[in-house]
């Protein structure tokens, strides 16, 4: 939700430039005019139709133009995903023990931040999904695990992920730092995606590329030589306001 101002004492955080952080609750904060009031919970996995999300970290090196943070606190009508705290692998594991993991189509690590922020709750998280039911796991991510992680990722993920979603946003280096805004420095965050996709597909059975339509015709097309190059399916995903 957007407002002009907040009063003193809310519970909020900032969007300011490349992140999102918390801010002091005690002072009248504006940014550009405007603040973005945060709903907080901890809301860790949530449903939409049959697939059942998992919102395990809010921490993200991205802050993408088109990135459904910007417009609310939820997801396809979900409640707020904007956690209290950084849950554990213990708390996500309790968490999801409440559901039927058998009864949903896939188990998708997606929330409010990049899974792999969390790479060691992810796994942990995807060791015990599959030690209790057959429905497959997929991780939507923006591909920049080994800048994250700082190590090669690529083989961690060989037994715990079935499917592996990756951000391409775009057909070449300029354009995807207009795009998604990595905080990383002096770096081809571009290349960097491209070869973890490379890579990982050693490892994981499915690996798609993904595009966001508001890109335009012309850029889809050239999202797709560079998909084709890398021998990986393009996804085209439709914008949600």
């Amino acid at each position: 939700m957007r407002n002009e101002g907040i009063a003193c004492g809310d519970d909020i955080s900032l969007c300011r430039g490349d992140l999102w952080s918390p801010v002091c609750s005690d002072t009248l904060i504006y940014y550009k005019k405007e603040v973005i009031i945060m709903i907080k919970a901890m809301n860790i996995s949530y449903e939409i139709g049959d697939k059942l999300y998992l919102n395990i970290t809010n921490k993200c090196p991205c802050n993408c133009t088109f990135c459904i943070r910007h417009n609310g606190d939820g997801a396809y009508g979900s409640d707020p995903l904007w956690l209290e705290h950084q849950p554990t692998a213990e708390e996500v594991i309790d968490n999801i023990k409440k559901r039927d993991l058998d009864s949903y189509k896939e188990i998708i690590f997606c929330g409010y931040g990049e899974p792999t922020c969390e790479l060691e709750i992810l796994k942990e998280t995807a060791k015990y999904i599959k030690s209790v039911t057959k429905t497959p796991v997929r991780l939507n991510t923006n591909g920049l695990s080994d800048l994250i992680n700082k190590r090669e990722t690529p083989a961690e993920f060989k037994g715990l992920v079935d499917i592996i979603s990756i951000s391409l946003n775009a057909s070449d280096a300029k354009a995807y730092d207009e795009v998604t805004r990595p905080s990383f420095k002096g770096v081809n965050c571009f290349e960097e995606m491209l070869s973890f996709a490379k890579r990982v597909k050693e490892f994981v059975p499915e690996v798609m590329l993904t595009v966001v339509d508001i890109i335009g015709e012309e850029e889809i097309k050239k999202s797709q030589a560079v998909a084709d190059s890398v021998g990986i399916h393009l996804r085209v995903r439709e914008y949600v306001d």
